[in-house]
């Protein structure tokens, strides 16, 4: 499984391959811009598509992939603002009036519109660029950001502003739902409500079998589909439904059904 190295509160990225896609488990709300080319996320269950110039919020706990293509400059260019917990507790100590009223019903994923203020605030982040900046004109950065989202839509403190952790919830459709995601099994405990003990053991009273099996003869079986039935190529399925690198699934599918993917 994929480890990841600790996110930046500010990021910007520039990508020059014709086609990137990337797999996250979001940690914390982050507010971005798309500054060239499109960018399409992929959640359980449906799309967001962000076009050149869009902006657009990401909100917490949750699995997504995000595909770039590049702009008709030949770079897909973007750059995001992570709002951590800690900042916002702070941020919300500092504002009583920010605290959250009732629960959120702000979509986990949405395109911004456009908006003077927006623009503005995303073009003075290239000042910032170079690294050159202090930790605490990066923090500055970061509070006028929460303050702009507040500012957009008063009902986005309900989102920002709820430190709850997720409850427990229905392990079955969860899983089913979210297998094509490549995370820790932490992860998948951690939003299902669960501690890794637990969520193991409630896997095992569902499924019959662990975790890790039981991902594995789901991603196969959902490859032989897009295979068979979708005519994709294995490049284009193994990270779709949730491997590592292509080798690995490769060998996986051969195992499993005796013949290779692209023999499908």
């Amino acid at each position: 499984m994929k480890t990841a190295a600790a996110p930046q509160p500010i990021t910007y990225s520039c990508y020059r391959s014709e086609y990137t896609k990337s797999e996250h488990f979001v940690e914390d709300h982050v507010l971005g811009h798309v500054v060239s080319g499109t960018m399409e996320f992929q959640l359980a269950g449906h799309k967001v598509s962000c076009q050149e110039g869009d902006y657009y919020f990401v909100g917490r706990n949750q699995f997504t992939k995000a595909a770039k293509n590049l702009g008709a400059d030949g770079e897909f260019r973007s750059i995001s603002v992570r709002l951590s917990q800690e900042t916002l507790r702070q941020f919300s100590m500092a504002h009583p009036n920010t605290a959250a009223a009732k629960s959120h019903s702000i979509p986990t994923i949405q395109v911004l519109p456009a908006n003077a203020m927006l623009k503005g605030y995303f073009d003075s982040l290239g000042f910032y660029e170079e690294g050159s900046a202090s930790e605490a004109l990066i923090h500055l950065k970061i509070e006028e950001g929460i303050l702009l989202l507040l500012h957009l839509d008063t009902d986005m403190r309900n989102l920002l502003f709820d430190f709850s952790q997720p409850g427990k919830i229905d392990l079955e459709e969860f899983m089913q739902h979210n297998f094509r995601f490549n995370v820790h099994l932490d992860r998948f405990a951690y939003l299902s409500g669960r501690s890794l003990a637990t969520f193991k053991r409630d896997f095992h009273k569902i499924f019959h079998t662990t975790p890790n099996k039981w991902l594995q003869k789901k991603r196969l079986e959902e490859a032989h589909y897009l295979l068979q039935e979708k005519k994709m190529k294995p490049k284009e399925v193994y990270l779709e439904v949730g491997f590592e690198d292509l080798s690995h699934f490769s060998f996986a599918f051969k195992k499993a059904y005796g013949t290779g993917p692209s023999r499908i």
